[in-house]
């Protein structure tokens, strides 16, 4: 019996060493390792207990927690998604030229401003004929797209360019963070939104619609910001002047026709500047009137007492 049991004992030691050390090795590990945990002990989770100290407290608590993640996730991927936007350039530009019939530049620039999208803000005139000189003054609004195509029709339709300067400001920086603090201050106004709703005590609804009313106040103000940076860089701005020497256009009225209509108006202008001087010291008329009666009465009063 002994026998069979030494050889049993040798074949298995023979076997053995002509195995793997490796797969023995990961056996051994397979053989400390703990069974494995099913799934459903996976799939269970314990939330803390909460300790709240006053019953009415409304305050900190899982969910307002979860919300103020979402919240500033929101905030994160708003602040991604607005610093993808396009540069905003603002344009601004001013000429002044010579030109040798303004009624017609005049003409021809309104006409091009019209087909351009454009329009103008601005349209005056002005007669000097002591320097014998007709100005036009135009401040145009034009969309930023067709800025160059206009100036260059404008350029074209000059004698003599006396000045161009065209002034160009990036104000992508800013309009990221106008649009950024626009989007944070709308994400306020949803949390205490949710506040309110909740809110039980009246002072504690006082103090939140306060909070909203200045919260508000802040969105109106910023929103109207990023809505004009948005118009200007939407609408490029250029100011126009342009003039002409020629006596044929500039026609100052300097023949007899016109200085006779000129003194006839200046006449009516004197006449009545005069006649509200005289009302408006109609004190010292009628003090002046009533003294002068009374002086008058006096006298002959006097000259009727010498008489007799």
């Amino acid at each position: 019996m002994k026998k069979y049991l030494i050889l049993s004992l040798l074949v298995l030691i023979v076997l053995a060493c002509k195995q793997n050390p490796s797969e023995n090795l990961t056996k051994v590990k397979e053989a400390l390792l703990p069974p494995p945990i099913a799934e459903k002990v996976n799939s269970v989770s314990f939330k803390a207990p909460v300790i709240k100290s006053d019953k009415e407290d409304v305050g900190y608590n899982a969910e307002s927690e979860q919300q103020e993640v979402v919240g500033n996730n929101a905030a994160v991927s708003s602040r991604q998604k607005v610093e993808s936007v396009d540069k905003k350039i603002i344009k601004e530009g001013d000429i002044s030229f010579e030109t040798t019939n303004v009624a017609k530049t005049r003409k021809q620039i309104l006409t091009n401003l019209k087909q351009l999208s454009g329009y103008a803000e601005s349209d005056s005139e002005t007669l000097n004929g002591d320097e014998n000189r007709k100005e036009y003054v135009l401040a145009i609004r034009i969309p930023a797209v067709n800025f160059d195509a206009f100036l260059n029709s404008v350029s074209d339709a000059a004698t003599k360019i006396d000045q161009k300067n065209i002034r160009i400001k990036d104000v992508t920086t800013e309009f990221i963070d106008t649009k950024v603090r626009l989007n944070n201050k709308l994400e306020l106004e949803k949390r205490y939104v949710n506040l309110l709703n909740r809110a039980g005590k009246m002072r504690d609804l006082l103090d939140i619609e306060e909070k909203l009313t200045e919260i508000r106040s802040d969105i109106e103000s910023t929103q109207s910001q990023l809505n004009y940076m948005s118009k200007q860089v939407e609408y490029s701005s250029l100011n126009i002047t342009f003039y002409t020497t020629q006596p044929a256009q500039v026609n100052a009225g300097n023949g007899f026709g016109y200085k006779l209509k000129m003194a006839l108006s200046n006449g009516f202008d004197v006449l009545q500047s005069l006649f509200f001087g005289v009302i408006a010291v109609w004190p010292f008329i009628l003090a002046g009137t009533i003294t002068y009666f009374i002086v008058k009465r006096w006298r002959k009063q006097r000259k009727v007492v010498a008489e007799s």
